[in-house]
């Protein structure tokens, strides 16, 4: 029995199978069979749903996340934004002389309508 366990190539050290001529990998989707590989072709196949045959690769898919997170200058914007609650002019019942900016607030928005009705050709 040793000299049966000794003489396969997998077991002797420095003895090596050949391996196979060819190695195929797919994708195939649905229902589609998956070939047969040719002599000593290996053929190894991956079955998706058929719903995903034209699809961009999930990979590539989703947008990776920033690396450091949110950039610098937005960070500081969201924080002008809060802190702006509760300053003078800043249309808020929070907040001393919060109310001082109620005109500006109504004219920005005034401002930014017109705008938007420009840019899609409305009079």
């Amino acid at each position: 029995m040793t000299a049966l366990l000794l003489s396969s190539p997998g077991l002797i050290p420095g003895a090596r199978a050949e391996p196979p001529q060819r190695i195929t990998n797919l994708v195939v989707y649905g229902d589609d069979p998956c070939p047969k590989g040719e002599g000593d072709e290996i053929v190894v196949c991956a079955h998706r749903p058929e719903s995903e045959r034209y699809r961009i690769p999930k990979r590539l898919r989703e947008k990776p996340e920033p690396v450091g997170g949110p950039g610098w200058g937005s960070q500081v914007a969201t924080m002008e934004q809060v802190q702006r609650q509760i300053l003078p002019n800043s249309c808020s019942a929070i907040g001393s002389n919060g109310f001082t900016g109620c005109t500006a607030k109504a004219l920005e928005q005034w401002f930014a309508e017109r705008r938007m009705q420009a840019s899609k050709g409305e009079p």
